[in-house]
């Protein structure tokens, strides 16, 4: 009996540390590219040029992709079907698009709540700043505050690898040569 005591007194320990801890996250990289910001926009805005730059490609070449809406621009959608643990299934909607300069899309991962993801672009220099973000809300949801701990730790890595192939596509495309 003293043993169950016990784990409820930890159980409403842990629920009311919960509350202390913030009720979003934000996971955000950046990188400059030496391509113009029309080109660099392009591969965004456009879900069949997704698979050029995205960190999740790679990890299932079966993944099954369904395009919808129009080809660019708000209301392009991209859903995706995967077995792999680390794509899973889930779908993107661009809910805001600033031709060049701003990107936002609407995410949603299976049965989690819809979250948010941007992209900004800015000149810098002789080229362009790209800060790719995601929001993420989990209101009263004590186990989704925990998880918003170790949103960095697992979004930020595969952000820094989009990025990255998304200056490689992108700077390769701009000097004129084909990968």
């Amino acid at each position: 009996m003293k043993i169950l005591k016990f784990l409820f007194l930890v159980l409403i320990g842990l629920i009311l540390v919960s509350f202390l801890l913030p009720s979003s996250s934000l996971v955000e990289r950046s990188t400059v590219i030496a391509a113009p910001q029309q080109q660099i926009f392009s591969y965004l805005n456009d879900y069949r040029r997704f698979n050029q730059w995205s960190p999740w490609y790679e990890r299932d070449l079966n993944t099954q992709f369904e395009f919808s809406g129009p080809d660019t621009g708000v209301g392009s959608r991209m859903q995706w079907q995967s077995e792999h643990e680390q794509v899973g299934s889930g779908g993107q909607e661009i809910v805001v698009s600033e031709p060049y300069s701003y990107l936002q899309v609407q995410l949603e991962f299976g049965d989690g709540a819809p979250t948010k993801a941007d992209f900004k672009l800015s000149k810098v220099g002789g080229g362009t700043q790209v800060v790719w973000a995601f929001h993420m809300e989990h209101g009263w949801n004590p186990i989704s505050r925990f998880f918003g701990l170790m949103m960095d730790g697992w979004v930020g890595p595969d952000y820094e690898a989009g990025l990255s192939n998304l200056k490689k596509v992108a700077e390769a495309e701009a000097a004129g040569l084909a990968l």
